[in-house]
């Protein structure tokens, strides 16, 4: 690496600070180079994004360096999570909403599949790079040998269909937490963006039996996507605590994705967890701008007409086309940038209502996640560098990117033991 002139005050200030001498930080070097080092001592986990979509892409290698920004890079490769310093990272298995049929189930499981042998031909493919993980001391243990720890979570329980066995079979192939729902409602439950019928009904009776096995077998139970009610439905019935894998303060952003407050403090007394998503949209909410919202409705219907959804295109150029009409959308009607100032807005509001243990980060990245200042895995250490602006220390940031995750992982495990 070149270093610049510029640079050498932050090795100065980083060297004093690894001495363990007190080092003023009021300067802006001061505290980015704390940061740094903060971030680099932490075992950190983002726990969500869809960079399986990408594994499944002809040409596309995860083990090669994507420059940020060039087209079809997506936002995370194995050698730009090492130099972002992302230890451990829940790869989603992400299958979209479809007929509830057993024709349809069947469908979802085959692409789950899919996803899931790629998963493992990436495993086989860079042993140097990167280990399957299944516990938090798998991510501990791969952390020390300098490579990252890669978990699988199933998004949306729709390729689980009506079949308990299949409970059991996505948690031996490596999933270790399931999305009860996505965008729309399933068997499982209602979601929280599926109005069409305007009755909330909450966790089906067969969600009931999932939620009880997934807590026989120490499955994480994750509620984001779901709705209120599926929400409320879980909390009474879950006797282990929950996460909320990619979502945000609803007080902050009024999407239906994100939880009211009441919901926090409901996850507060359950123990569990919510991850930040770094999803624009979630983050602050855009002005209205009705010609972007009808273009990008066309769009995805095109997509989910031709292609079955945004999974469903293998070919390479057809994929650079969508994302170049895509891109064409976005610079036609253009939209308030999102900082990652804005984003940590968020942490405040959470720690502030329900304290520094139950809140971690789960980006969405490669799934629509990603900020102005925070476009991929590279740019991690801003929030990082915010988060040490504001005033918390190295035990909390610990905690925010990754701790307290890793200990809510550990006891939905234990209480399993326990049945």
């Amino acid at each position: 690496m070149k270093i610049t002139s510029s640079f050498v005050p932050v090795l100065a200030v980083a060297a004093l600070l690894a001495s363990g001498l007190a080092v003023p930080v009021h300067s802006q070097a001061a505290t980015e180079a704390q940061a740094q080092l903060w971030h680099e001592r932490a075992l950190t986990v983002d726990t969500h994004c869809d960079t399986p979509f990408k594994l499944l892409e002809k040409g596309w290698d995860i083990g090669r360096y994507h420059k940020t920004g060039e087209r079809g890079s997506g936002c995370q490769d194995l050698p730009r999570m090492k130099e972002g310093g992302l230890d451990a990272s829940f790869f989603a298995v992400f299958v979209g909403q479809g007929p509830r049929t057993p024709e349809g189930h069947a469908r979802a499981k085959k692409k789950a599949d899919a996803i899931l042998d790629a998963m493992d031909a990436m495993y086989e493919e860079y042993p140097g790079l990167c280990g399957r993980a299944l516990t938090p001391a798998d991510a501990r243990r791969l952390e020390q040998e300098g490579k990252r720890a890669i978990f699988i979570g199933m998004e949306n329980g729709y390729p689980i269909g009506r079949d308990p066995a299949l409970i059991d079979y996505f948690y031996r192939r490596g999933v270790r937490y399931v999305t009860l729902a996505h965008t729309s409602d399933n068997d499982i439950c209602d979601s929280s963006t599926d109005r069409r019928d305007p009755e909330d009904r909450g966790l089906s009776a067969w969600g009931r039996q999932v939620v009880r096995r997934l807590n026989e077998l120490g499955c994480m139970i994750d509620v984001s996507h779901v709705s209120d009610r599926s929400f409320s439905d879980v909390l009474a019935l879950t006797r282990a605590p929950v996460i909320a894998s990619h979502s945000c303060a609803r007080a902050l952003s009024d999407s239906p994705r994100n939880l009211t407050d009441d919901m926090l403090l409901a996850l507060k007394k359950n123990g569990g967890v919510i991850q930040l998503c770094i999803l624009n949209d979630y983050i602050k909410q855009p002005p209205a701008n009705p010609g972007r919202d009808q273009a990008f409705a066309a769009l995805w219907k095109k997509i989910d007409d031709v292609y079955g959804g945004w999974g469903g295109i293998k070919n390479k150029a057809d994929r650079d086309r969508m994302e170049a009409e895509y891109d064409a959308i976005d610079a036609r009607y253009p939209v308030p940038p999102v900082h990652v100032k804005d984003a940590v807005d968020h942490i405040d509001h959470i720690v502030k209502l329900i304290g520094i243990d139950h809140v971690g980060i789960g980006t969405d990245f490669d799934g629509g996640g990603g900020l102005a200042d925070c476009r991929d895995v590279t740019e991690l250490k801003n929030i990082t560098i915010e988060l040490a602006r504001r005033g918390y220390n190295e035990e909390q940031v610990a905690k925010i990117w990754g701790g307290n995750f890793l200990r809510v992982m550990q006891q939905v495990m234990d209480l399993a033991q326990k049945k």
